[in-house]
């Protein structure tokens, strides 16, 4: 019988039964056989019964590894915090951050998939191919597939390790999915955005398919038409459940919250029915159920016993979007773009084990530091032939140490030259400023091409019922400008360009982007491949590429490539439509 008010499935329960069973067991040999049983055969019992005994009580020594939560919301806007001023409530964020860290110069990416390619690899775009845009679904591209993982690297250290919510990193072969990149178990989707309640998602006319997996197969059984959020936070508390809280875990929970379509259930809105804005309505009550979401996932993680020895991470994957119902105030731009309301991102830890509780870390902290940072705590062991763009941050954020970081490349996107004015005399012929591109060096960033959608749009943007740019502080375009300087640290908000006053600092940046563009690989971006179409795979978003035609094509090619002798041989890999050299682009 379960001890009381444990349920069946939990490990206590497991446990007690177990150890229960062993000895009852033991008991009842002995009294039946007792008569014909030798001092020498009972003592082999005995130690039998204590082996299995000792493995259980080994199980029961707590982990001094720490159980790891990383939540990584979407699309969730600088402002749209509670103690960031927004006037949408979050009292669960509030509460962890202010007995946490708050990361108040902390960066992300301006994206969904960069993102969470860096988190996951501790690496840069450049350094894995995905520097143009997002992996969509009809590509037949994903992270690739020779780069180290978060989840790999904590699994080798004894960790157990679940992921819940949206990949976003390509699947376009099963080599790709979570489940083969490191995760024991992944619940989600695996594209960029889709129905909250349905889980459907077009992404183009009549290319539609469900997208809700439970590891590699179509988690029919859970179309219930629960609303995601809670549906993960849902499958959260069942995994906390059903772990022994005394061997490591990491979880790292992608809410799909609050990317569009703007959806919430009923019940949130009854705050927010003043504010007139729909897609600001809208998008406060998503972000009021994802508030009280991670209460529960907090809440869960004392009920279990994983609290005290956890580290809580919460970060945000972009900026806001203004025209789904995000605001970065005061920050400038958004989603998408690289002015620092689309890069700067809330985030803090919250942790019993942090030092310096209850403070605010203004150091320099980019998505990449989480890759070292939570290999060294777990006690894991980082290979020296990993090139990583990620350091160890946690002596920074736990006990208000320097940071190791003193420079941040935003992005190198060669693909992306829409500055048509842009040029290598502008760039001083160091750099071909049509090119899209930012990096911080210490206070200093600098940003080349067409940075994005750079307006400020203030809270009164939200005030009417549609949407309204009249409020918004308009950027007249200065003709042929394609470099711009900030000081971050004395004008956080881009207001005041300084490449004019500053030339050698603006050299001396654009020499740092060279620099970094040699140590490129070439851009991963292909074409969208037919065999995508969920249609041709039961009405479902899932791997189509065949191991078994590749090997059948490449054995093709081999054959006629031995009866063409004079033939030279090609460089090109195939499933790539562009393999851009960075190095061609800049300097």
């Amino acid at each position: 019988m379960a001890p009381s008010g444990c349920a069946p499935h939990h490990w206590l329960c497991k446990g007690t039964m177990l150890a229960g069973g062993l000895l009852a067991g033991f008991s009842v040999l002995s009294f039946l056989t007792y008569g014909y049983l030798s001092w020498e055969t009972l003592g082999s019992s005995l130690e039998t019964t204590r082996a299995e005994l000792g493995k259980e009580l080994e199980a029961s020594v707590p982990t001094t590894q720490p159980h790891i939560v990383f939540i990584l919301a979407d699309d969730q806007g600088f402002r749209d915090v509670g103690y960031h001023g927004s006037e949408i409530r979050t009292p669960t964020l509030d509460r962890l951050a202010a007995e946490g860290v708050k990361l108040e110069n902390y960066y992300v990416q301006p994206m969904c998939t960069p993102s969470r390619s860096q988190f996951i690899t501790g690496k840069y775009q450049i350094h894995t191919g995905l520097q143009h845009s997002v992996i969509r679904p009809t590509q037949p591209n994903c992270l690739p597939l020779d780069n180290v993982t978060l989840p790999q690297k904590l699994k080798e250290a004894g960790y157990s390790t679940h992921m819940v919510g949206k990949w976003h990193l390509g699947f376009y072969r099963k080599e790709c999915m979570p489940t083969q990149r490191g995760f024991d178990s992944f619940f989600g989707s695996l594209l960029g955005s889709g129905d909250y309640y349905t889980h459907y998602k077009c992404d183009s006319p009549g290319i539609c398919g469900y997208d809700l997996y439970e590891n590699d197969n179509a988690a029919w059984d859970h179309d219930n038409g629960i609303y995601s959020t809670q549906m993960y936070t849902q499958k959260v508390q069942q995994i906390l459940a059903s772990h022994n809280p005394r061997t490591p875990i990491f979880l790292y929970i992608a809410y799909q919250a609050v990317h569009s379509p703007l959806q919430a259930p009923g019940k949130y809105f009854e705050h927010y029915r003043s504010i007139n804005n729909i897609n600001r309505r809208r998008y406060a009550a998503m972000l009021a159920c994802l508030d009280e979401a991670i209460n529960n996932v907090t809440l869960a993680l004392k009920r279990y016993g994983y609290y005290d020895n956890s580290i809580l991470i919460y970060s945000s994957d972009n900026g806001g979007q203004p025209m789904a119902g995000g605001s970065n105030w005061p920050l400038r731009g958004s989603k998408g773009s690289y002015w620092e309301g689309g890069i700067r991102a809330v985030g803090f830890v919250h942790s019993p084990l942090l030092k310096n509780k209850g403070s605010v870390c203004k150091e320099l902290v980019h998505i990449t530091d989480w890759f070292p940072t939570l290999i060294t705590l777990a006690e894991g062991q980082i290979d020296e032939d990993i090139q990583l763009d990620g350091y160890d941050i946690w002596e920074t954020i736990s006990e208000g140490r320097r940071s190791p970081r003193v420079d941040i490349l935003h992005n190198i996107d060669p693909i992306y030259t829409k500055a048509k004015n842009g040029s290598w005399a502008a760039g001083f012929g160091i750099w071909n400023t049509a090119i899209q591109s930012a990096i911080r060096v210490n206070h200093w960033k600098l940003l080349t091409g067409n940075p994005g959608y750079s307006d400020w749009v203030p809270p009164q943007s939200f005030s009417n019922a549609g949407p309204n740019r009249w409020h918004n502080e308009r950027v007249s375009w200065m003709a042929g400008k394609t470099v711009w300087l900030f000081n971050i640290t004395a004008d956080p908000y881009e207001r005041v360009d300084l490449s004019g006053k500053y030339p050698d600092i603006v050299k001396q940046l654009l020499r740092r982007l060279s620099q970094f563009n040699k140590t490129a690989v070439p851009v991963r971006y292909p074409a969208k491949d037919p065999r995508s179409n969920p249609k041709l795979n039961g009405g479902v978003w899932g791997p189509w590429f065949k191991e078994d035609e590749k090997k059948k094509k490449s054995g093709k090619i081999k054959g006629e490539n031995k009866q063409k002798k004079n033939k030279k041989k090609t460089s090109q890999k195939k499933g790539h439509s562009l393999n851009c050299h960075l190095h061609l682009a800049g300097g």
